[in-house]
């Protein structure tokens, strides 16, 4: 059985080391006895310090939004997985939409990046999915397959066992709109034959892929109910312990 994770990715919020400690304190005592899911909060870098500090002893664990492919050198403004290693973060979310539309990241900088995380014993959340004009245009599982054999590429599977696979469709990301459960699904399932395909009925069964696209308190269990769907990647609505909590609630009772 896969345990599933929710990650609580906090994206350019709840930067300043007294927010994050407040909701933080907020959340532990909510979500001790919950031991069959992993809860993994990404805040900004600014805070990751006393995130992990304020964490320590708790079921919840710590990533980092985003990191560079080199250990170190003349890369301004960039965090090497050196840095995160040594304040103690054990994931890292690589190919967010955000920093794929905005920032212009490509699949080939994001391979690189998550064969360095893999490298540095970092647990990547890898984050891959379509725009709404591809969904219309019925473009939605070329796109998702030419997405994962450009940032997979040349990954042993050994090493995919390791990685966390975000499935965000990009058009249900902060706009209100979700995907039906029905619709996620068949993406992960989907996802999970293209494992198959290269990799082996095993890896594609073991690896857990999570949704990622305005999972709220309202929608979370019906989607964490799928088969295939082993929790998921919360953008805003991480941001209140309440609903973080209730969320974290439906993955565990998905599982029981």
């Amino acid at each position: 059985m896969r345990n599933p994770i929710i990650g609580g990715n906090w994206k350019m919020n709840k930067g300043t080391p007294s927010e994050a400690i407040k909701m933080l304190k907020e959340l532990i005592p909510l979500v001790e006895k919950m031991k069959s899911v992993d809860i993994v909060i990404a805040p900004p870098f600014t805070a990751l310090f006393s995130t992990i500090q304020t964490v320590k002893n708790s079921n919840i664990m710590v990533g980092a939004q985003n990191m560079y492919y080199e250990e170190k050198g003349a890369f301004t403004g960039e965090v090497s997985p050196i840095f995160l290693n040594d304040l103690g973060c054990e994931y890292v979310i690589l190919g967010h939409s955000e920093r794929r539309d905005i920032f212009n990241e490509s699949d080939d900088l994001i391979n690189k990046k998550l064969k360095t995380a893999l490298k540095s014993d970092l647990k990547p959340i890898v984050c891959i999915g379509e725009h709404l004009e591809e969904r219309e245009a019925g473009r939605t599982k070329e796109v998702i397959e030419n997405q994962f054999n450009l940032t997979f590429k040349d990954l042993k599977s050994e090493e995919l066992s390791r990685v966390i696979i975000a499935y965000e469709p990009i058009w249900a990301i902060g706009t209100g709109k979700t995907a039906t459960p029905e619709q996620a699904e068949e993406i992960h399932i989907f996802i999970r034959e293209l494992i198959t395909k290269i990799y082996g009925k095993n890896t594609a069964q073991t690896i857990r892929i999570q949704y990622g696209g305005s999972i709220k308190p309202t929608n979370a269990k019906e989607i964490f109910d799928k088969e295939n769907i082993d929790g998921g990647l919360v953008g805003g609505a991480s941001l209140q312990s309440k609903s973080l909590y209730e969320i974290i609630k439906a993955a565990e009772e998905s599982i029981n």
